[in-house]
């Protein structure tokens, strides 16, 4: 079993609570748009990371982090993308990753809105959990955890860190 974080959308921003976080968690999961490789360091001082770049991340994190991120953790096929969409409304590399391989977790980011539905035509999970930086329009900064084990999802959680 492993204890993930999962967050999206620091853009350049971190603090204490979101290290303590990521500090209780086994790996943290960071769904692009660092903003800054400092983030990138940070997190990945405390824990293992996984990724994929966002929109606005620059050379140093795209040299280091996927666009695409597919992996298999605890037995669950996980995909992740930035800009992803959500189901029925899927980006065009989503659709393609998808139908390629259907995971049983898609993961996206970007939109800065926290999601947890699941796809039913594709019969899998999709998160997006919300932004956890400052910059954006989002009101209340979000991250999820949850745990993975045996092939399953258990014991989603939606973080509240406060308003930006």
């Amino acid at each position: 079993m492993k204890k993930i974080l999962l967050l999206s959308d620091t853009h350049s921003h971190m603090d204490q609570r979101i290290l303590e976080y990521a500090a209780a968690a086994d790996e943290v999961w960071h769904c692009g748009d660092f903003g800054s490789a400092e983030v990138l360091k940070a997190l990945e001082e405390i824990r293992p990371l996984r990724g994929v770049y966002g929109n606005i991340d620059g050379e140093p994190i795209r040299k280091c982090i996927p666009e695409v991120n597919r992996f298999v953790c605890e037995g669950v096929d996980v995909l992740m993308i930035h800009i992803g969409g959500y189901p029925g409304k899927y980006s065009p590399l989503s659709k393609r990753e998808i139908a390629s391989q259907t995971p049983k977790l898609f993961i996206s980011g970007h939109s800065h809105i926290l999601k947890a539905m699941f796809d039913k035509e594709n019969q899998l999970l999709h998160l997006n959990p919300g932004a956890c930086g400052k910059e954006g329009w989002h009101k209340m900064r979000t991250m999820m955890r949850f745990e993975v084990s045996n092939g399953n999802i258990d014991n989603l959680e939606i973080i509240e860190l406060g308003p930006k």
